[in-house]
């Protein structure tokens, strides 16, 4: 077996097949936690926050992130997680839902609250000034993730791992080309059999006709 042969077994063998398909599975998946945690929020105005009580359960068990989009309280209804502060202007905020609705004394709306796996209501009913958002959506376990980077670690961590991604995507498919490129080259350098027999035959039959020749 040549050089070049042995070369292409390892470029086309089981294992070969395997690290590549983990690789590009990796870098899916990371890409996609990046997208959803980060630029998405980022480009919707959206913000993120970590369940840390069991209050929610199941739909956000403790350590979900949640992204909370901004919306107008007029448009919210029964049954919406909201994110609310629990003070007017305080940084402290809880996620719970809407089950029902109802107007104080100066004649706003209000809306009444409840943990998914509480059994009572909120003691508080909730102002629209409070109100930060509602759950757009939510990822599992990240949120333990959120609370331990803070703002300057995020954006760190975050130009790290796009530049190494970027750059591992731009290794495989320059390796790609350049590998599709030599194999191209072989190909055209490579003696052709039927070609090579032709001078043979044509030896053969000269000699032949030679000696039928007076």
């Amino acid at each position: 077996m040549t050089k070049h042969s042995t070369k292409r077994g390892e470029r086309t063998g089981p294992l070969w097949w395997v690290t590549s398909i983990v690789s590009w599975t990796l870098l899916l998946a990371i890409s996609a936690v990046i997208v959803a945690t980060i630029v998405i929020p980022f480009f919707a105005g959206a913000q993120r926050f970590t369940i840390l009580t069991g209050s929610m359960r199941p739909p956000y068990n403790p350590g979900s992130l949640v992204v909370v989009k901004p919306v107008d309280p007029s448009e919210l209804g029964i049954g919406t997680p909201i994110t609310y502060q629990l003070e007017s202007g305080q940084p402290t905020v809880v996620t719970h839902r809407i089950i029902a609705t109802s107007e104080n004394q100066k004649g706003e709306r209000t809306f009444i609250t409840q943990g998914d796996a509480n059994g009572e209501r909120d003691e508080k009913e909730v102002r629209p000034v409070q109100i930060r958002g509602k759950v757009w959506y939510s990822l599992p376990y990240l949120g333990y993730v959120n609370t331990w980077l803070t703002g300057e670690q995020r954006t760190v961590i975050v130009v790290i791992v796009v530049t190494a991604l970027l750059l591992y995507a731009a290794y495989m498919m320059i390796s790609g080309i350049r590998d599709g490129r030599k194999e191209r080259a072989r190909a055209r350098l490579a003696p052709d059999p039927s070609a090579s027999n032709l001078p043979n035959s044509d030896q053969n039959e000269k000699g032949q006709h030679d000696a039928l020749a007076p």
